[in-house]
């Protein structure tokens, strides 16, 4: 008995003192400040590691790391150091004996430390993980599904059973950091209706006063991006948390979510003010070509001209440093603010050739592009880019990859083509989607007009070419049977070919489609019908009525782009546009100040002046916002939004009196005007001179006028109660002279007073194709059908000459030119 109880305390003591010894190194691994101290304590107790000091190894090398600035990180001497592959090894031995949380944490750790993807240890943890994957905690298997994202593991089996999972447990996730790592996590394995389950939970956690749901937002932002959806409520939700945590944005963040919001087509002045007054505050602190880059990213295209002009500056003289990548950056961004600055531009194109060999196939493509559109004249570069794009065009065997090298051929200058391409175009005609059998016309269509095709036979071999593209477009049409997908196909086409070729067979598939018509994709169709300028009652009578049913679910600012197409193309529905009008005056708080005002002219265009909406917009609160909103808005919005006030305050001092709406565009149309001074082309010669023989000379009409409120028109004439033309000489009717315009000065009606009784105002318009919609009825579209009806609130009889009478045979001579002139003049029927 005495034997066996000693044998037990010796067996006590060793446990012990085992347990002591290994809670001691536990306790030294966490005390470690430093990673060699680590890798020491590693190298004397090898043979003592267990499973859980190796995890806490690793754990606290990360640790480490992330203590310290990025550019101060060293993880590559971690991860080749000896002591750090000896823990690898042990780790990969010891995986089976690790506890769940312990082999995600691990995994975690390796992968931050930039240990390689496919790693042995790597590879083993994952395959323990998932077979532990059904008992993972939620903590745990988001961390885990962060790992598989950052692995690019975006469509492994795993994931679809961690997606599997979360929608089993979606109703019991309560922790919005969780949920948004596993919805980036699982974006490309779920189904449309698990979709809207994760937006809807993500829109109940996520909260806009919590600061430290900052991150989170940006994750949700990532996972909009991933499943390319414009989601407007969980958006304009992170937005607003954006706004409320400015002491967290920097300029990693900012660029980040500027990328976010340019990919998911989404915008916010709010936020652009914030960002410019961050930004432009500290701008001497971004001195490191990485975060220079993305400063020039987010602040380049807002700036004003004192800091555009830093910025210029400091890029050039920054060129040699720049990586591949952030000279992308920098090009596309000159691109987006249309930067003519040669000496930057000269600079960036004496360092990509170093580049040139690192970027793959869609990045030589989109430099090409940014190169183009930036009139670079580096010949010796575009002879190189033109090397590696036809060697990818070459080996390419993926019909995206060879439509946009072929389409971005055809922009490089003087660029002779070989027979090899038009043999490529042709063989993967059959596999193209629209939009790249476009991209492919498009090129045939600029090498034939340029007659760029030099071998034997080449115009003959296009022409074939052209209408095999023709038929494989005509047949795709025809397949068609899924309207959703015929309008993610239409978003990207544009262009003569498709215009000429497939676009009444498009809008004739759509009506054939009609019935898929839904609230969801009313959006989508009114962007393809305005593209094309397309007046189909057919398919504007269903969007109305589906819109009119849904407009609980359409975001305002979607209703605004469907109203969009039917003011512009002149298509009144009474029903549609009020219920349309009453839903968004009473939801005027989801538009931006900017935005109110293109509301507001669409409206206007149609002939609907909401009293609310009006009285908003023409108030100085209102304006000032309105000015600080357009400093940082691009030059191609600020532009549109200044140019759709001008014509809002214009039609509503002309249509709605009662408003009391003062006219303050007087200096505004002045310099719009004289930036743009017009010409008198040789039409308008030609119509004077047959003006003047019918009137009976040149002192009787006049030509390129300005009227009040500032509308061109090409001629003016007077004629009495008699119908007899009246000498502007002879009555005393002031104009002046302005390069060829005649500016009259009666906008108060001074003016008039010099007309005899009886006397008419005569507007004589040729109107070109812009001003019809493109289907066979040849609609006046809504904005010169608005020029008539002001004019004619001006005084004018307004006559309308268009285009296909004019250019018809039945005009062919110039005495069948005069009297239907005369006829419109005369009001002759």
């Amino acid at each position: 008995m005495l034997c066996l109880r000693r044998v037990c305390l010796l067996t006590l003591r060793r446990c012990q003192a085992r347990t002591l010894c290994s809670d001691l190194l536990l306790s030294q691994i966490n005390s470690c400040t430093h990673e060699d101290e680590v890798f020491s304590l590693v190298a004397r107790n090898k043979a003592r590691l267990s499973e859980k000091h190796v995890g806490i190894a690793f754990n606290i090398l990360w640790q480490l790391q992330k203590k310290r600035p990025f550019l101060l990180r060293t993880t590559e001497y971690v991860k080749n150091h000896s002591q750090f592959l000896t823990l690898c090894v042990l780790a990969e031995n010891k995986v089976k004996d690790m506890e769940d949380e312990a082999i995600v944490d691990t995994l975690y750790s390796i992968l931050r430390l930039n240990v390689e993807d496919h790693d042995s240890l790597a590879e083993a943890l994952v395959t323990e993980a998932w077979k532990r994957l059904e008992r993972l905690s939620l903590p745990a298997l988001s961390k885990f599904t962060l790992c598989l994202y950052k692995q690019h593991r975006h469509f492994n089996p795993i994931i679809g059973q961690v997606a599997h999972i979360v929608d089993m447990k979606l109703d019991s996730i309560q922790d919005v950091r969780i949920l948004s790592v596993l919805m980036v996590g699982i974006s490309d394995v779920i189904s449309q209706s698990f979709r809207d389950r994760l937006l809807h939970k993500a829109e109940q956690l996520l909260e806009e006063e919590n600061e430290g749901h900052f991150n989170y937002a940006k994750r949700m932002l990532q996972f909009l991006q991933n499943i390319k959806l414009k989601y407007h409520p969980l958006l304009e939700k992170c937005n607003r948390i954006f706004l409320k945590s400015a002491s967290r944005l920097d300029i990693h963040s900012i660029s980040n979510i500027f990328g976010l919001y340019e990919q998911l087509g989404f915008d916010n002045a709010e936020f652009r003010l914030l960002a410019n007054q961050l930004l432009s505050e500290n701008i001497d602190d971004y001195y490191n070509p990485e975060t220079f880059a993305k400063l020039f990213f987010a602040l380049g295209p807002m700036a004003g001209s004192r800091v555009r002009e830093r910025l210029l500056v400091t890029a050039a003289h920054m060129a040699e440093e720049f990586s591949s990548h952030q000279v992308l950056v920098i090009l596309k961004t000159m691109k987006k603010m249309k930067c003519r600055n040669s000496h930057l531009l000269e600079k960036m194109a004496s360092v990509l050739p170093k580049h040139l060999d690192s970027y793959h196939v869609l990045q030589l493509v989109k430099l090409t592009q940014y190169l183009t559109g930036l009139r670079c004249r580096n010949l010796e570069l575009f002879s190189k880019l033109k090397i590696l794009l036809l060697g990818y065009l070459k080996s390419s065997v993926i019909p995206a990859d060879t439509a946009a090298i072929i389409r971005v051929l055809a922009m490089l200058p003087s660029f002779q083509v070989e027979e090899m391409i038009t043999n490529k175009a042709a063989a993967v005609l059959p596999q193209c989607s629209l939009h790249h059998l476009n991209c492919i016309a498009t090129a045939l269509v600029k090498w034939n007009h340029h007659d760029q095709l030099h071998w034997q036979n080449s115009s003959e071999l296009c022409a074939k070419l052209l209408q095999k593209l023709n038929d494989c477009g005509f047949e795709r049409l025809q397949k068609t049977n899924s309207l959703n997908l015929l309008l993610e196909e239409l978003t990207h086409v544009n262009g003569q070919w498709f215009e000429e070729v497939l676009n009444e067979e498009t809008v004739a598939m759509c009506q054939r489609l009609i019935d898929q018509i839904t609230w969801t994709n009313v959006l989508p169709l009114s962007f393809f019908l305005k593209k094309t300028n397309h007046r189909c009652p057919a398919l504007f009578d269903r969007i109305a009525s589906v819109t009119v049913e849904n407009t609980d679910k359409i975001h305002p600012s979607e209703i605004y782009f469907i109203l969009f197409l039917f003011s512009a193309l002149n298509y009144d529905n009474e029903e549609f546009f009020k219920s349309c009008i009453q839903h968004l005056t009473s939801n005027l708080s989801y538009f931006e100040i900017y935005q109110l005002v293109l509301l507001g002219h669409v409206l206007a265009v149609a002939g609907y002046f909401p009293p609310i909406l009006i009285t908003t917009i023409f108030n100085v609160s209102f304006l000032s916002k309105l000015d600080a909103q357009l400093k940082v808005l691009p030059d191609t919005l600020k532009q549109r939004v200044c140019s759709r006030l001008m014509k809002l305050n214009r039609a509503v001092c002309l249509e709605c009196p009662e408003f009391h709406i003062p006219w303050f565009h007087e200096q505004y149309c002045q310099r719009v005007f004289h930036n743009s001074m017009s010409r008198i082309n040789p039409l308008r010669q030609h119509v004077h001179r047959m003006l003047t023989e019918i009137l009976g000379g040149s002192q009787y009409s006049r030509i390129s006028v300005l009227t009040p409120y500032y509308y061109e028109i090409d001629f003016e004439c007077v004629l009495d109660e008699n119908k007899k033309p009246l000498s502007y000489m002879a009555q005393n009717i002031h104009l002046d002279d302005v390069g060829g315009i005649h500016l009259r000065h009666d906008i108060k009606d001074e003016g008039r007073k010099a007309l005899p009784p009886g006397a008419q105002r005569i507007a004589l318009e040729f109107l070109d194709s812009r001003a019809f919609s493109k289907d066979y009825s040849r609609h006046l579209k809504g904005e010169p059908a608005v020029k008539k009806r002001h004019l004619e609130m001006l005084g004018y009889r307004v006559v309308q000459i268009p285009h296909f009478e004019w250019n018809s045979m039945v005009l062919s001579t110039k005495g069948e030119q005069l009297e239907y002139l005369r006829q419109q003049l005369y009001g002759i029927q």
